[in-house]
Protein backbone atom coordinates (compact mmCIF):
# COMPACT_ATOMS: atom_id res chain seq x y z
CA UNK A 1 0.00 0.00 0.00
CA UNK A 2 2.69 2.37 0.33
CA UNK A 3 4.34 1.62 -2.76
CA UNK A 4 1.03 2.63 -4.21
CA UNK A 5 1.16 6.39 -2.43
CA UNK A 6 4.46 7.10 -3.14
CA UNK A 7 3.78 6.11 -6.60
CA UNK A 8 0.70 8.27 -7.11
CA UNK A 9 2.59 11.15 -5.19
CA UNK A 10 5.41 11.18 -8.29
CA UNK A 11 3.00 10.61 -10.27
CA UNK A 12 0.93 14.03 -9.72
CA UNK A 13 4.36 15.59 -8.81
CA UNK A 14 5.94 14.96 -12.19
CA UNK A 15 2.22 16.35 -14.09
CA UNK A 16 2.50 19.54 -12.28
CA UNK A 17 6.50 19.88 -12.88
CA UNK A 18 5.50 19.45 -16.59
CA UNK A 19 2.71 21.86 -16.44
CA UNK A 20 4.95 24.64 -14.66
CA UNK A 21 8.21 23.64 -17.29
CA UNK A 22 5.28 24.42 -20.21
CA UNK A 23 3.74 27.77 -18.77
CA UNK A 24 7.68 28.81 -17.40
CA UNK A 25 8.84 28.46 -21.43
CA UNK A 26 5.45 29.75 -22.61
CA UNK A 27 6.53 33.17 -20.86
CA UNK A 28 10.53 32.73 -21.85
CA UNK A 29 9.66 32.41 -25.34
CA UNK A 30 6.88 35.01 -24.96
CA UNK A 31 9.67 37.38 -24.20
CA UNK A 32 12.05 36.06 -27.27
CA UNK A 33 9.43 36.53 -29.64
CA UNK A 34 8.94 40.54 -27.95
CA UNK A 35 12.38 41.42 -28.68
CA UNK A 36 12.52 39.81 -31.93
CA UNK A 37 9.40 40.65 -33.79
CA UNK A 38 10.84 44.24 -34.38
CA UNK A 39 13.00 42.34 -36.59
CA UNK A 40 10.07 39.92 -38.45
CA UNK A 41 8.11 42.63 -39.24
CA UNK A 42 9.86 45.47 -40.43
CA UNK A 43 7.03 47.85 -41.42
CA UNK A 44 8.92 51.38 -39.94
CA UNK A 45 12.76 51.74 -39.86
CA UNK A 46 13.92 52.08 -36.51
CA UNK A 47 15.60 56.10 -37.58
CA UNK A 48 11.69 56.81 -38.05
CA UNK A 49 10.54 54.83 -35.09
CA UNK A 50 12.59 57.01 -32.69
CA UNK A 51 12.37 60.20 -34.57
CA UNK A 52 8.28 59.79 -34.32
CA UNK A 53 8.59 59.16 -30.08
CA UNK A 54 10.72 62.26 -29.82
CA UNK A 55 8.62 64.67 -31.81
CA UNK A 56 5.58 63.67 -29.32
CA UNK A 57 5.24 66.20 -26.92
CA UNK A 58 2.51 67.24 -24.53
CA UNK A 59 0.68 70.21 -24.34
CA UNK A 60 -2.02 71.45 -22.01
CA UNK A 61 -5.65 70.12 -21.82
CA UNK A 62 -6.78 73.51 -21.63
CA UNK A 63 -6.25 73.71 -25.63
CA UNK A 64 -9.14 72.29 -26.06
CA UNK A 65 -11.79 74.98 -24.80
CA UNK A 66 -9.46 76.92 -27.82
CA UNK A 67 -11.42 75.64 -31.01
CA UNK A 68 -14.74 76.60 -31.60
CA UNK A 69 -17.60 73.70 -31.31
CA UNK A 70 -18.06 71.04 -34.22
CA UNK A 71 -20.48 72.25 -36.36
CA UNK A 72 -22.32 68.81 -38.18
CA UNK A 73 -22.67 69.23 -42.14
CA UNK A 74 -26.09 68.68 -43.89
CA UNK A 75 -24.69 65.10 -44.05
CA UNK A 76 -24.42 64.34 -40.43
CA UNK A 77 -20.35 65.04 -40.82
CA UNK A 78 -17.93 67.04 -38.86
CA UNK A 79 -15.97 69.85 -40.29
CA UNK A 80 -12.93 70.48 -39.67
CA UNK A 81 -11.73 72.14 -36.98
CA UNK A 82 -8.08 73.80 -35.70
CA UNK A 83 -6.90 72.94 -32.79
CA UNK A 84 -3.77 71.64 -31.03
CA UNK A 85 -5.57 68.20 -30.10
CA UNK A 86 -6.60 67.57 -33.77
CA UNK A 87 -2.83 66.06 -33.95
CA UNK A 88 -2.50 62.42 -32.72
CA UNK A 89 1.04 62.91 -31.81
CA UNK A 90 -0.07 65.04 -28.80
CA UNK A 91 -1.38 62.97 -26.19
CA UNK A 92 -1.90 65.84 -23.75
CA UNK A 93 -4.76 64.68 -22.45
CA UNK A 94 -3.19 61.40 -21.04
CA UNK A 95 -0.59 63.98 -19.50
CA UNK A 96 -1.55 63.14 -15.11
CA UNK A 97 0.15 65.96 -12.85
CA UNK A 98 -0.41 65.23 -9.32
CA UNK A 99 -3.71 67.41 -8.99
CA UNK A 100 -5.27 64.91 -10.89
CA UNK A 101 -4.67 62.10 -8.73
CA UNK A 102 -6.65 63.37 -6.12
CA UNK A 103 -10.62 63.87 -6.10
CA UNK A 104 -11.83 67.57 -6.21
CA UNK A 105 -15.55 68.55 -4.47
CA UNK A 106 -17.99 68.53 -7.66
CA UNK A 107 -20.50 70.14 -5.87
CA UNK A 108 -19.96 73.60 -7.45
CA UNK A 109 -20.30 71.56 -10.52
CA UNK A 110 -23.43 71.00 -10.04
CA UNK A 111 -24.51 74.40 -8.58
CA UNK A 112 -24.01 75.70 -12.23
CA UNK A 113 -27.30 75.20 -13.21
CA UNK A 114 -26.44 75.62 -16.80
CA UNK A 115 -23.83 72.37 -16.55
CA UNK A 116 -26.57 70.55 -14.67
CA UNK A 117 -28.55 71.20 -17.61
CA UNK A 118 -25.97 70.00 -19.84
CA UNK A 119 -25.37 66.69 -18.57
CA UNK A 120 -29.25 65.82 -17.96
CA UNK A 121 -29.71 66.71 -21.47
CA UNK A 122 -26.43 64.24 -22.01
CA UNK A 123 -27.77 61.08 -20.08
CA UNK A 124 -31.61 62.00 -21.37
CA UNK A 125 -30.67 62.09 -24.96
CA UNK A 126 -29.20 58.99 -24.34
CA UNK A 127 -32.41 57.57 -23.22
CA UNK A 128 -34.34 58.58 -26.52
CA UNK A 129 -31.48 57.34 -28.45
CA UNK A 130 -31.79 53.69 -27.43
CA UNK A 131 -35.76 54.26 -27.04
CA UNK A 132 -34.99 55.11 -30.76
CA UNK A 133 -32.67 52.40 -32.34
CA UNK A 134 -34.93 49.18 -30.00
CA UNK A 135 -38.19 50.89 -31.93
CA UNK A 136 -36.77 50.94 -35.02
CA UNK A 137 -35.98 47.78 -35.03
CA UNK A 138 -39.00 46.64 -34.06
CA UNK A 139 -40.55 48.46 -36.77
CA UNK A 140 -38.16 47.23 -39.37
CA UNK A 141 -35.91 44.59 -38.08
CA UNK A 142 -38.41 41.71 -38.66
CA UNK A 143 -39.50 42.38 -42.68
CA UNK A 144 -39.14 38.70 -43.42
CA UNK A 145 -42.47 38.39 -41.45
CA UNK A 146 -43.99 40.42 -43.89
CA UNK A 147 -46.24 38.71 -46.42
CA UNK A 148 -45.86 41.28 -49.33
CA UNK A 149 -42.12 42.12 -49.08
CA UNK A 150 -40.17 42.37 -52.34
CA UNK A 151 -37.88 39.82 -53.44
CA UNK A 152 -35.38 42.28 -53.69
CA UNK A 153 -35.89 42.84 -49.55
CA UNK A 154 -35.71 39.01 -48.52
CA UNK A 155 -33.41 37.15 -47.30
CA UNK A 156 -30.91 37.10 -44.54
CA UNK A 157 -27.87 39.17 -46.83
CA UNK A 158 -30.43 41.50 -47.97
CA UNK A 159 -31.72 42.49 -44.01
CA UNK A 160 -28.34 42.84 -43.21
CA UNK A 161 -27.52 44.75 -46.25
CA UNK A 162 -30.89 46.99 -45.46
CA UNK A 163 -30.02 47.87 -41.67
CA UNK A 164 -26.61 47.31 -41.37
CA UNK A 165 -25.11 46.37 -37.51
CA UNK A 166 -27.84 49.07 -36.21
CA UNK A 167 -28.25 45.97 -33.48
CA UNK A 168 -24.54 45.89 -32.84
CA UNK A 169 -24.75 49.96 -31.72
CA UNK A 170 -27.92 49.37 -29.62
CA UNK A 171 -26.03 46.62 -27.35
CA UNK A 172 -23.57 49.18 -26.96
CA UNK A 173 -25.58 51.69 -25.92
CA UNK A 174 -27.75 50.37 -23.76
CA UNK A 175 -25.24 47.34 -22.07
CA UNK A 176 -22.52 49.37 -21.58
CA UNK A 177 -23.06 53.68 -22.72
CA UNK A 178 -26.53 54.25 -20.80
CA UNK A 179 -25.31 52.38 -17.64
CA UNK A 180 -22.38 54.45 -17.28
CA UNK A 181 -24.16 57.17 -17.67
CA UNK A 182 -26.92 56.26 -14.71
CA UNK A 183 -24.78 55.21 -12.38
CA UNK A 184 -21.76 58.37 -12.44
CA UNK A 185 -24.61 60.98 -12.68
CA UNK A 186 -22.88 62.13 -9.40
CA UNK A 187 -19.35 61.56 -10.76
CA UNK A 188 -18.52 63.51 -13.87
CA UNK A 189 -14.64 62.18 -13.65
CA UNK A 190 -16.02 58.30 -13.92
CA UNK A 191 -17.76 59.16 -16.36
CA UNK A 192 -15.84 60.69 -18.55
CA UNK A 193 -12.65 58.25 -17.57
CA UNK A 194 -15.46 55.48 -18.32
CA UNK A 195 -16.61 56.76 -21.59
CA UNK A 196 -13.32 57.61 -22.80
CA UNK A 197 -12.43 54.00 -22.05
CA UNK A 198 -14.33 52.85 -24.37
CA UNK A 199 -12.81 54.36 -27.63
CA UNK A 200 -9.21 53.53 -26.15
CA UNK A 201 -10.24 49.91 -26.97
CA UNK A 202 -11.91 50.37 -29.98
CA UNK A 203 -16.07 49.87 -28.96
CA UNK A 204 -17.06 52.76 -31.21
CA UNK A 205 -16.17 51.14 -34.42
CA UNK A 206 -19.08 49.44 -34.91
CA UNK A 207 -19.45 53.25 -36.54
CA UNK A 208 -17.24 52.72 -38.74
CA UNK A 209 -18.67 49.42 -40.11
CA UNK A 210 -22.23 50.90 -39.60
CA UNK A 211 -20.81 53.85 -42.19
CA UNK A 212 -19.13 51.67 -44.37
CA UNK A 213 -22.59 49.91 -45.27
CA UNK A 214 -24.25 53.14 -45.79
CA UNK A 215 -23.96 53.04 -49.66
CA UNK A 216 -25.16 49.63 -50.01
CA UNK A 217 -28.46 50.56 -47.50
CA UNK A 218 -29.21 53.60 -49.24
CA UNK A 219 -29.19 51.99 -52.59
CA UNK A 220 -31.51 49.04 -51.25
CA UNK A 221 -33.59 51.78 -50.09
CA UNK A 222 -33.96 53.70 -53.18
CA UNK A 223 -34.46 50.82 -55.42
CA UNK A 224 -37.75 50.02 -52.84
CA UNK A 225 -38.83 52.93 -51.96
CA UNK A 226 -42.62 52.58 -52.65
CA UNK A 227 -42.69 49.98 -50.68
CA UNK A 228 -41.12 50.64 -48.11
CA UNK A 229 -43.62 54.28 -47.53
CA UNK A 230 -46.60 51.92 -47.50
CA UNK A 231 -44.93 49.81 -45.33
CA UNK A 232 -44.31 52.68 -43.36
CA UNK A 233 -48.17 53.73 -43.53
CA UNK A 234 -48.99 50.62 -42.53
CA UNK A 235 -47.47 50.52 -39.19
CA UNK A 236 -48.04 54.40 -38.54
CA UNK A 237 -44.11 55.50 -38.70
CA UNK A 238 -44.56 59.23 -39.08
CA UNK A 239 -40.08 59.16 -39.18
CA UNK A 240 -39.73 56.18 -41.53
CA UNK A 241 -36.69 53.99 -42.23
CA UNK A 242 -34.60 57.00 -43.43
CA UNK A 243 -34.81 58.68 -40.20
CA UNK A 244 -34.08 55.81 -38.39
CA UNK A 245 -30.94 54.81 -39.92
CA UNK A 246 -29.59 58.17 -39.98
CA UNK A 247 -29.90 58.35 -35.78
CA UNK A 248 -26.24 56.87 -35.40
CA UNK A 249 -24.31 59.34 -36.98
CA UNK A 250 -26.46 62.06 -35.79
CA UNK A 251 -25.91 60.58 -32.12
CA UNK A 252 -21.97 60.27 -32.61
CA UNK A 253 -21.78 63.89 -34.00
CA UNK A 254 -23.81 65.01 -31.18
CA UNK A 255 -21.47 64.14 -28.27
CA UNK A 256 -18.51 66.50 -28.73
CA UNK A 257 -21.23 68.82 -29.13
CA UNK A 258 -22.38 68.64 -25.37
CA UNK A 259 -19.26 68.32 -24.54
CA UNK A 260 -17.91 71.59 -26.06
CA UNK A 261 -21.01 73.63 -24.13
CA UNK A 262 -19.99 71.76 -21.12
CA UNK A 263 -16.03 72.75 -21.30
CA UNK A 264 -17.18 76.50 -22.29
CA UNK A 265 -19.82 76.62 -19.56
CA UNK A 266 -16.89 75.21 -16.62
CA UNK A 267 -14.37 78.23 -17.90
CA UNK A 268 -17.20 80.56 -17.39
CA UNK A 269 -18.13 79.55 -14.12
CA UNK A 270 -14.84 79.69 -12.94
CA UNK A 271 -14.85 76.44 -11.45
CA UNK A 272 -11.51 75.13 -9.94
CA UNK A 273 -11.90 71.27 -10.63
CA UNK A 274 -8.89 70.10 -13.12
CA UNK A 275 -9.43 66.08 -12.57
CA UNK A 276 -12.85 66.53 -14.61
CA UNK A 277 -11.83 69.12 -17.04
CA UNK A 278 -8.64 65.99 -17.88
CA UNK A 279 -11.16 63.71 -17.99
CA UNK A 280 -13.51 65.83 -20.20
CA UNK A 281 -10.84 67.45 -22.79
CA UNK A 282 -9.64 63.83 -22.97
CA UNK A 283 -13.03 62.16 -23.74
CA UNK A 284 -13.79 65.18 -26.88
CA UNK A 285 -10.77 64.37 -28.19
CA UNK A 286 -11.21 60.49 -28.60
CA UNK A 287 -14.78 61.35 -29.66
CA UNK A 288 -13.65 63.85 -32.45
CA UNK A 289 -11.02 61.32 -33.89
CA UNK A 290 -13.43 58.69 -33.87
CA UNK A 291 -15.58 61.27 -35.77
CA UNK A 292 -12.72 61.89 -38.07
CA UNK A 293 -12.28 58.22 -38.96
CA UNK A 294 -15.98 57.57 -39.84
CA UNK A 295 -16.09 59.89 -41.80
CA UNK A 296 -12.94 58.66 -43.81
CA UNK A 297 -14.73 55.08 -44.11
CA UNK A 298 -17.55 56.74 -45.74
CA UNK A 299 -15.17 56.66 -48.98
CA UNK A 300 -14.14 53.11 -48.68
CA UNK A 301 -17.47 51.99 -50.42
CA UNK A 302 -17.02 54.33 -53.31
CA UNK A 303 -13.21 53.07 -54.57
CA UNK A 304 -13.96 52.21 -58.21
CA UNK A 305 -12.36 48.00 -58.91
CA UNK A 306 -12.26 47.59 -55.23
CA UNK A 307 -13.98 44.08 -55.50
CA UNK A 308 -11.21 41.88 -55.64
CA UNK A 309 -10.24 42.33 -51.69
CA UNK A 310 -12.49 41.46 -49.03
CA UNK A 311 -12.77 44.43 -46.25
CA UNK A 312 -13.67 41.79 -43.78
CA UNK A 313 -10.25 40.48 -44.14
CA UNK A 314 -8.23 43.48 -44.02
CA UNK A 315 -9.01 44.34 -40.23
CA UNK A 316 -10.15 47.47 -38.72
CA UNK A 317 -9.51 50.56 -40.69
CA UNK A 318 -7.32 53.12 -39.47
CA UNK A 319 -7.18 56.22 -41.44
CA UNK A 320 -7.07 57.78 -45.13
CA UNK A 321 -4.91 60.21 -45.88
CA UNK A 322 -4.14 62.32 -49.36
CA UNK A 323 -0.66 62.59 -50.48
CA UNK A 324 1.21 63.42 -53.63
CA UNK A 325 2.41 59.99 -55.14
CA UNK A 326 4.85 58.78 -57.74
CA UNK A 327 4.42 55.43 -58.06
CA UNK A 328 8.33 54.67 -59.61
CA UNK A 329 7.82 51.11 -61.32
CA UNK A 330 5.06 53.05 -63.87
CA UNK A 331 6.89 56.59 -63.52
CA UNK A 332 3.29 58.32 -62.80
CA UNK A 333 2.35 60.66 -60.82
CA UNK A 334 -1.07 61.62 -59.48
CA UNK A 335 -2.94 62.63 -56.50
CA UNK A 336 -3.58 59.78 -53.90
CA UNK A 337 -5.67 59.00 -51.38
CA UNK A 338 -4.27 55.97 -48.96
CA UNK A 339 -6.06 54.01 -46.45
CA UNK A 340 -4.71 51.91 -43.38
CA UNK A 341 -6.01 48.87 -42.24
CA UNK A 342 -4.56 46.75 -39.82
CA UNK A 343 -3.58 43.93 -42.21
CA UNK A 344 -3.14 45.83 -45.33
CA UNK A 345 -2.60 49.44 -47.07
CA UNK A 346 -4.68 50.62 -50.14
CA UNK A 347 -3.42 53.14 -52.72
CA UNK A 348 -6.33 54.94 -54.51
CA UNK A 349 -5.93 57.33 -56.83
CA UNK A 350 -8.43 60.42 -56.62
CA UNK A 351 -10.19 61.70 -59.46
CA UNK A 352 -12.21 64.60 -58.96
CA UNK A 353 -15.26 62.85 -57.49
CA UNK A 354 -14.19 59.74 -57.29
CA UNK A 355 -11.55 57.64 -56.21
CA UNK A 356 -9.87 54.32 -58.27
CA UNK A 357 -8.02 51.71 -56.53
CA UNK A 358 -4.36 50.96 -57.52
CA UNK A 359 -3.01 48.76 -55.53
CA UNK A 360 -2.85 47.16 -51.87
CA UNK A 361 0.46 46.03 -49.76
CA UNK A 362 0.25 43.58 -46.99
CA UNK A 363 2.42 45.03 -43.82
CA UNK A 364 4.68 42.38 -43.51
CA UNK A 365 5.64 43.01 -47.30
CA UNK A 366 6.25 46.66 -47.04
CA UNK A 367 8.69 49.02 -45.60
CA UNK A 368 8.16 52.84 -44.77
CA UNK A 369 11.30 54.96 -44.98
CA UNK A 370 12.13 58.79 -45.50
CA UNK A 371 14.60 60.04 -47.62
CA UNK A 372 17.83 61.14 -46.63
CA UNK A 373 19.35 62.73 -49.27
CA UNK A 374 16.83 65.59 -48.62
CA UNK A 375 16.95 68.52 -46.44
CA UNK A 376 15.29 67.89 -43.03
CA UNK A 377 12.66 70.38 -43.63
CA UNK A 378 11.84 68.43 -46.83
CA UNK A 379 12.30 64.61 -45.61
CA UNK A 380 9.49 65.13 -43.00
CA UNK A 381 7.18 65.85 -45.55
CA UNK A 382 8.53 62.74 -47.68
CA UNK A 383 7.29 59.31 -47.01
CA UNK A 384 8.95 56.12 -49.20
CA UNK A 385 7.24 52.75 -49.85
CA UNK A 386 9.70 49.82 -50.24
CA UNK A 387 8.25 46.35 -51.40
CA UNK A 388 10.20 43.63 -49.39
CA UNK A 389 11.44 41.27 -52.69
CA UNK A 390 9.48 37.96 -52.62
CA UNK A 391 12.44 36.03 -53.89
CA UNK A 392 15.48 36.27 -51.78
CA UNK A 393 18.18 34.99 -55.08
CA UNK A 394 16.91 38.01 -56.85
CA UNK A 395 18.60 41.63 -56.47
CA UNK A 396 16.31 44.50 -55.29
CA UNK A 397 16.16 47.31 -57.89
CA UNK A 398 15.55 49.87 -55.54
CA UNK A 399 17.58 52.47 -53.71
CA UNK A 400 18.62 49.69 -50.98
CA UNK A 401 19.93 47.29 -53.37
CA UNK A 402 19.32 44.75 -50.67
CA UNK A 403 15.87 43.02 -51.55
CA UNK A 404 13.90 45.64 -51.76
CA UNK A 405 12.59 48.07 -54.72
CA UNK A 406 11.32 51.40 -54.24
CA UNK A 407 7.62 51.48 -55.27
CA UNK A 408 6.30 54.39 -53.93
CA UNK A 409 7.30 58.54 -52.72
CA UNK A 410 4.25 59.71 -50.98
CA UNK A 411 4.73 63.97 -50.42
CA UNK A 412 2.79 65.86 -47.58
CA UNK A 413 2.18 69.31 -47.76
CA UNK A 414 3.34 69.76 -44.10
CA UNK A 415 5.01 67.72 -42.00
CA UNK A 416 2.62 67.20 -39.52
CA UNK A 417 0.62 65.33 -41.97
CA UNK A 418 3.53 62.84 -42.18
CA UNK A 419 3.56 62.88 -38.42
CA UNK A 420 0.13 61.89 -37.96
CA UNK A 421 0.51 59.65 -40.46
CA UNK A 422 3.35 57.38 -38.81
CA UNK A 423 1.69 57.61 -35.46
CA UNK A 424 -1.11 55.93 -37.23
CA UNK A 425 1.67 53.04 -38.40
CA UNK A 426 2.42 52.57 -35.06
CA UNK A 427 -0.11 51.36 -33.90
CA UNK A 428 -1.09 49.22 -36.73
CA UNK A 429 2.50 47.66 -36.24
CA UNK A 430 1.74 47.11 -32.48
CA UNK A 431 -1.26 45.29 -33.76
CA UNK A 432 0.48 42.98 -36.17
CA UNK A 433 3.10 42.33 -33.87
CA UNK A 434 1.48 41.41 -30.34
CA UNK A 435 -0.69 39.36 -33.23
CA UNK A 436 2.31 37.51 -34.20
CA UNK A 437 3.44 37.21 -30.86
CA UNK A 438 0.08 34.94 -30.17
CA UNK A 439 0.66 32.81 -32.81
CA UNK A 440 3.84 31.67 -32.17
CA UNK A 441 3.64 31.07 -28.76
CA UNK A 442 2.94 28.26 -27.46
CA UNK A 443 0.58 28.06 -24.60
CA UNK A 444 -1.61 25.81 -22.53
CA UNK A 445 -5.44 27.66 -21.30
CA UNK A 446 -5.67 27.97 -17.47
CA UNK A 447 -8.99 26.12 -17.39
CA UNK A 448 -7.48 23.04 -19.54
CA UNK A 449 -4.40 23.22 -16.91
CA UNK A 450 -7.08 23.24 -13.63
CA UNK A 451 -9.07 20.87 -15.55
CA UNK A 452 -5.92 18.17 -15.62
CA UNK A 453 -4.85 18.87 -12.25
CA UNK A 454 -8.11 18.09 -10.59
CA UNK A 455 -8.46 14.78 -12.56
CA UNK A 456 -5.43 13.77 -11.48
CA UNK A 457 -6.34 14.58 -7.59
CA UNK A 458 -9.80 12.73 -8.18
CA UNK A 459 -7.34 9.75 -9.57
CA UNK A 460 -5.11 9.67 -6.41
CA UNK A 461 -7.81 9.96 -3.81
CA UNK A 462 -10.36 7.55 -4.94
CA UNK A 463 -8.33 4.67 -7.22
Amino acid sequence: MELFNWFDVISVALTFLAIVIVQVLNVYLHILDDNTSGKTIDVVDTAVAKECRTEEAPSSPVSSILTTPPKPNKNGKLEKQTSLLDSDSHEDEDTLSLENLFPCDQTEIYASRKISFIIDELIQTEVNYVNNLKKGLANYGHLATVEDLPEGLRGEQRQQLLLGNVSEILELHEREILPLMLRNQRDLKGLFDEFAGHFEKNNFYCYVSFTMGKKSSMQLRQDHREWLQAYQTTIKDKLGIDSFLVQPIQRLTRYPLLLQQFISEFYKSGISCKPVLTAVCKLETRMRRALDVVNQAEEIPNIDELNELDLLQLGNFRRATEFDAQHFPTRKKYRAKIFLFDRCLVCTEVRKKRLAYRQHYHWEHVELQRPLELTASNANKIINLLVKQQDKDKPGSGASGSGKREEYSFVAAEASVVKQWLHATHKIIEIARNEHAQRNTFSLPMDLVLGVGLAIWLIWQYL
